[in-house]
């Protein structure tokens, strides 16, 4: 039986990924497609920027677009994403969120909603992402002493918010290896006469430019010498097939709150 598919954002760069991996996978079929009223989209097949026909039109009505689906793909932005939440928690329908940015309340809001239908919640969806991350844990337990430690991001010019959501966990996953809450000990801006870098902190630097779809590089820099552990995504095609094997794993759960660690049985 085919995986149902909804997709948020259906007519922008990372919604258009999707839905063509959506239609080369055997085992997943596209149900619905959503997006913001004001687009000109709406009404239209979703497919037709590849010459595609899915039989699916465009649309900003959530139940709509949500009622033959069963799983939704979001990478919008974060109004967008708890509207969206709200729709599914109503009508039974699981959700892939990739959308960054969400304030603590909003984390907070789908923590609740998890607890009544399945979420899969990733500020990165790539595999090798998510084995960079696992790495960083290893490489922060073994140079917990003697290096300072540096997140370096770069993205394309139309992303909105900074440091990426994936800096930000790759901060996160290093402070827990080392005994820190990041929130005690990121550095996000320097200028001016900072004095000396306080040796237990974790500082973030941000590159927006072209179309750079996503590069992270951490630093451990230590005295004579220095590790850098980097991922590089040329395509976004890497988020759409972790997206899927997303909503493959969901299939198999009623509810709860995961990520792609789960995902990828690397918790």
């Amino acid at each position: 039986m085919a995986h149902r598919i909804a997709i948020a954002g259906a007519s922008g760069r990372m919604g258009q990924t999707l839905i063509e991996a959506v239609r080369a996978a055997d085992d997943c079929v596209l149900a619905g497609a959503l997006d913001v009223a004001t687009s000109p989209s709406l009404g239209q097949d979703p497919g037709a920027f590849a010459g595609m026909v899915t039989g699916v039109r465009t649309t900003s009505d959530l139940s709509l677009g949500l009622q033959d689906s069963e799983v939704l793909i979001d990478f919008t932005r974060p109004e967008g994403t708890m509207a969206h939440l709200a729709a599914c928690r109503a009508m039974g329908v699981a959700l892939v969120i990739g959308t960054t940015g969400f304030s603590e309340v909003q984390k907070a809001q789908i923590a609740e909603a998890a607890k009544h239908i399945p979420i899969m919640m990733a500020p990165n969806m790539s595999v090798g992402v998510n084995v960079t991350m696992k790495l960083l844990a290893m490489a922060a337990k073994a140079l917990h002493t003697g290096y300072d430690i540096e997140i370096v991001e770069a993205h394309h010019r139309h992303k909105v918010d900074a440091p990426s959501g994936t800096a930000l966990k790759m901060g996160e996953v290093i402070a827990q290896a080392l005994g820190r809450d990041l929130k005690d000990c990121a550095v996000y801006a320097r200028e001016g006469v900072t004095g000396e870098r306080d040796p237990s902190s974790i500082g973030f630097a941000t590159i927006r430019g072209g179309d750079i779809v996503g590069d992270h590089t951490v630093l451990f820099a230590g005295t004579g010498e220095r590790i850098e552990i980097s991922h590089k995504s040329s395509s976004r095609a890497t988020y759409a097939q972790g997206s899927l094997r997303a909503v493959r794993f969901l299939a198999g759960h009623r509810a709860g709150l995961f990520d792609m660690f789960d995902v990828l049985g690397l918790a």
